[in-house]
């Protein structure tokens, strides 16, 4: 019941201007199933150097209150450090899956004002970690509702899956908030 209060609350909180209709149409049609644990205190952050850890943080101005903070160094490719949310459910093939999360950057790269997060991914949960879709996102210094929405290829079995993000695109600071994965079921 917790999780879909919080599910609840995150979609009610979806500025008009942010959601696709689409989605906004479905949200009034049929609760969607949550297929993920959304607090950020669940989320595995792997890649850090030296074994670092994010830390949790307070912020009465996302959704929830609170986030993770993620230090990147720049180097290497953009998944070796990266924030995952296991996919607690399966999914069948065509069902539509919707990633909605917050997110802004604390401290982008010198001279800029904006960070990418190169793909926003539904993948394997385990190697060779392939896509199943997702798309980049450029996060901005303000918290934000972010999406990436696609439908399954096949049928997945529970923990098949995880959500991704691959952050690790230059020396900067991400805040990462709750972040759903949805499923709305055979959707167009």
């Amino acid at each position: 019941m917790t999780k879909r209060l919080a599910l609840a609350a995150m979609v009610l909180a979806i500025p008009a201007g942010l959601a696709f209709a689409p989605l906004a149409a479905q949200t009034a049609a049929a609760e969607p199933e949550v297929l993920n644990n959304a607090n950020p205190d669940s989320f595995q952050v792997y890649g850090l150097p030296g074994g670092a850890k994010p830390t949790p943080i307070k912020d009465a101005k996302v959704q929830f209150g609170k986030a993770i903070r993620v230090d990147t160094p720049g180097d290497g490719n953009p998944w070796s450090i990266g924030v995952n949310s296991p996919l607690q459910a399966g999914v069948k093939k065509g069902d539509k899956v919707v990633i909605a999360f917050y997110a802004r950057v604390e401290k982008p790269a010198e001279g800029a004002t904006t960070a990418t997060i190169a793909n926003v991914q539904i993948q394997l949960a385990s190697a060779p970690y392939t896509k199943v879709f997702g798309n980049p996102v450029t996060v901005g210094p303000d918290w934000k509702l972010y999406t990436a929405a696609g439908h399954a290829d096949r049928d997945y079995a529970k923990g098949e899956l995880a959500a991704a993000l691959h952050i690790n695109t230059a020396k900067q600071t991400f805040d990462i908030g709750a972040m759903a994965v949805l499923n709305y079921g055979q959707k167009p």
